[in-house]
């Protein structure tokens, strides 16, 4: 992985946490999305989208799955990657993988095959399965 774009091994958020994030039932806060602070809310509803509900964060991350521009399939690395930078363009700073990882995580409760979380996991993690 490069040193900039998204991987969740990047994340800081716990297990636990995202463990009841995926479990629970949106509400509609964006505070209610790991990685989100108040600095990333007002950072939301000040971009051209204005996100300022999680619903209008979740159809963000699912407009970014596309087709894209001419009209290909954008698989789950790309899809990732792409929701990361608009993060990172509309100036979040900080915990950007651990968002991405949120709403990936959450919507692939919702949409099969639109994240893979081995897709992610090193060769030396591989190894370590195996033995």
């Amino acid at each position: 992985m490069s040193d900039e774009g998204y991987d969740p091994r990047k994340s800081k958020v716990s297990d636990d946490t995202m463990d009841v994030w995926r479990q629970e039932a949106v509400t509609g806060d964006l505070s209610e999305v790991p990685g989100i602070g108040p600095a990333a809310i007002k950072k939301l509803a000040a971009s051209t989208d204005e996100i300022t509900n999680t619903y209008q964060l979740f159809g963000k991350y699912l407009m970014l799955k596309g087709p894209d521009k001419n009209g290909n399939k954008v698989e789950p690395l790309e899809h990732n990657e792409k929701f990361w930078w608009f993060l990172k363009n509309i100036g979040i700073t900080a915990h950007r993988s651990a968002i991405v990882k949120a709403i990936a995580e959450k919507s692939a409760t919702y949409f099969r095959d639109i994240y893979d979380a081995n897709l992610y996991e090193s060769e030396e993690e591989e190894e370590e399965e195996k033995e």
